[in-house]
């Protein structure tokens, strides 16, 4: 399911990633090995945006992070969404 929040201009599948974040999570995959079997650049940032899932919030707030899009982007917290879908995911297991 893209992203259909216009503020988000990265347009993310979050299905996809929610895949890489279920490899990585459920099935045990290392972040690295994820990012060695990737076959695009896009198919890396959606990994290392899961590799984020592993950072508590206060730390990431501290951080500030950004994506190639954050000077403009309005979407400030993908984690949520990709720790709900997540959730949902292993429900459904």
């Amino acid at each position: 399911m893209p992203c259909h929040n216009p503020g988000c201009l990265g347009n993310y599948d979050f299905e996809r990633i929610c895949f890489y974040a279920r490899k990585r999570f459920v099935d045990g995959c290392d972040t690295i090995e994820l990012l060695g079997q990737a076959k695009s650049d896009r198919e890396k940032e959606e990994i290392a945006l899961v590799s984020l899932l592993d950072v508590e919030d206060d730390v990431i707030r501290d951080l500030q992070l950004s994506c190639n899009h954050a000077g403009t982007c309005k979407v400030t917290n993908c984690r949520a969404l990709l720790k709900a879908m997540i959730e949902e995911a292993l429900v459904i297991q």
